[in-house]
């Protein structure tokens, strides 16, 4: 089984990365022959969606010719679109930042989630491009989002069904989140602990 494990914190002692870390590690007790690409967005050469970018992705699209900057370009967003539809399963930590998402990640999902790369749009529907079987996803934030607290989600909250909505529109067919709550508390270590625990119990889910 080949995983994709994405990494979105820049702390690698964080807790989104202590998770998916002990998920991975956890997988890999099932499967020994495991193989894992990890993608760590704040190492990965990821170009700028500048103006060179842009016009390699419209001439793409439009069979026209890219120069050789486009073209370098262009063969950097499908070598990590490539990444996405190779993968038989995907595990992606996201701390929150802002109530959102952090920027890099953001950067990664703008720069690979190209149409016929990972989505595809026939003018009126959009579709998915890859088949995956399932994406497991550690989402950690400072404080509680809970309807019954003083920040519910449905205010606050613009990470969860971002990321979810994306993998679910590019073609993975299950997605299963995990929250790890209030890891700026006194207690952020238990809450921290707790949700390492409960990342291993994904990880031996079907």
């Amino acid at each position: 089984m080949r995983v994709l494990h994405i990494i979105s914190s820049p702390r690698h002692d964080g807790a989104s990365v202590t998770a998916t870390s002990s998920l991975i590690d956890a997988l890999r007790e099932r499967h020994p022959d495991l193989d894992v690409d990890t993608l760590d967005v704040w190492h990965e050469d990821l170009p700028e969606f500048d103006e060179r970018v842009i016009r390699a992705k419209y001439k793409w699209v439009d069979g026209d010719d890219l120069d050789d900057a486009e073209s370098r370009a262009w063969t950097k967003i499908e070598s990590l679109a490539r990444r996405f539809r190779e993968a038989d399963r995907i595990v992606l930590g996201v701390p929150m930042w802002n109530w959102s998402i952090p920027y890099k990640l953001k950067q990664l999902i703008d720069l690979a989630a190209q149409r016929n790369l990972l989505f595809t749009y026939d003018g009126v529907h959009f579709g998915p491009a890859v088949d995956v079987a399932r994406a497991d996803v550690v989402f950690v934030r400072g404080q509680y989002y809970g309807e019954d607290g003083p920040t519910p989600g449905s205010i606050f909250d613009h990470q969860v069904a971002f990321v979810e909505f994306f993998l679910r529109t590019i073609g993975v067919r299950d997605v299963r989140s995990l929250i790890i709550d209030r890891t700026w508390d006194p207690a952020a270590a238990e809450a921290i602990a707790d949700g390492v625990a409960r990342a291993r119990e994904l990880a031996a889910s079907d």
